[in-house]
């Protein structure tokens, strides 16, 4: 009998001293200030936005509060590359934290500044042709008709010009679209309609590379920089002063689209493009998330850039000035078109007669 009570009290002062415990840190923990809450996105939670009572009935009686932990979301939420048996390693990152970093600048910094951007190209454009108009010859056409390109030369420019159409208007789809064609068409519509826009941008992207550097090899040599170059450049030859700058084969506004346009931006959105779609030659190469990432920054970023400056060049070899188009839809310009755009070309073509 006394041992059974003996053991009864034994039982019952344990019970007491774990109660008295567990009593002591849940008031410890009610005082404890709450710890910040990461999210699942990346963004931590601060403390004032959590409700004083976040476990309140509706009738308003207090429910214990419970303290955060979280370790349970540190340990996942900092990019840390855990070990995983599947040939996948990516899959050791549970969250990737640089992914909402991607997000924000993509959908922030690029969409909206690049919006702006292709908002103000246009719209500048439009504004001058609308105050200026068409740039005229000064003399009239002489009927005197030159060549100034090949039918391979023409071949090479149309085909570079076309395919990057298609990748413009499908990639400002990709960019853009969800803001405005998605609302009219629907989200089932729009996602089918983007599958299609992203298929012609994968397939054309290798097509504009081809094109690029063939037309680069067939007039690098005339697109080095040479004397009167620099005048040109400071008057934009002479499109607002309207005095007279001679040029040679291609003026300077040309050579700049030349290197920096289609040159330098279009190689690099070709190479970023590569690595998009998996694709880079001859090089071994780990597409891994953040790589991914980088690459459709740069893509994204050079494809606008490009993309305004092409605005320029389109409206220019088109409606903007008198007799510009000739040279590459039938490989020759009227003598006074010549002389009076490019009359240091024109001066050596009049000598060989």
């Amino acid at each position: 009998m006394k041992r059974s009570f003996s053991k009864v009290l034994r039982t019952l002062i344990v019970a007491a001293g774990l109660s008295l415990a567990l009593a002591s840190g849940m008031s410890l923990a009610e005082r404890a200030p709450m710890a910040p809450l990461p999210s699942a996105s990346g963004v931590d939670i601060p403390p004032s936005s959590i409700p004083a009572n976040p476990n309140a009935l509706a009738n308003g009686t207090q429910a214990q509060s419970q303290p955060a932990n979280p370790s349970i979301f540190i340990a996942p939420n900092s990019d840390p590359q855990n070990y995983v048996s599947i040939p996948d390693k990516q899959a050791g990152v549970l969250i990737q934290r640089a992914g909402q970093q991607w997000r924000v600048i993509r959908n922030g910094i690029i969409t909206v500044y690049g919006g702006w951007l292709l908002a103000i190209a246009f719209f500048g454009i439009a504004g001058v042709y609308t105050l200026k108009g068409s740039v005229k010859l000064h003399e009239p056409l002489s009927g005197v008709m030159i060549k100034r390109f090949s039918g391979f030369d023409r071949l090479v420019h149309w085909v570079m010009a076309f395919s990057f159409l298609a990748l413009a208007f499908t990639g400002l789809m990709i960019l853009f679209g969800k803001y405005f064609a998605m609302p009219l068409m629907g989200g089932v519509a729009y996602g089918s309609f983007l599958m299609v826009c992203k298929n012609i941008h994968n397939f054309t992207g290798p097509l504009f590379t081809l094109s690029i550097v063939i037309f680069f090899l067939l007039f690098v040599g005339k697109n080095i920089p040479e004397k009167g170059d620099l005048q040109w450049m400071l008057t934009f030859g002479g499109m607002f002063s309207g005095k007279h700058v001679p040029a040679g084969f291609f003026n300077m506004g040309e050579k700049f689209w030349f290197w920096f346009g289609m040159t330098f931006l279009g190689l690099l959105i070709s190479a970023s493009g590569f690595v998009l779609d998996m694709i880079v030659p001859f090089m071994q190469i780990e597409y891994l998330r953040g790589t991914m990432q980088i690459a459709n920054m740069i893509h994204s970023s050079a494809a606008i850039l490009m993309t305004a400056m092409a605005m320029g060049h389109i409206y220019i070899g088109t409606i903007g000035m008198q007799g510009s188009i000739d040279g590459m839809k039938t490989g020759y310009v009227d003598a006074t078109w010549a002389k009076e755009h490019h009359e240091i070309w024109y001066n050596k073509v009049d000598k060989k007669g």
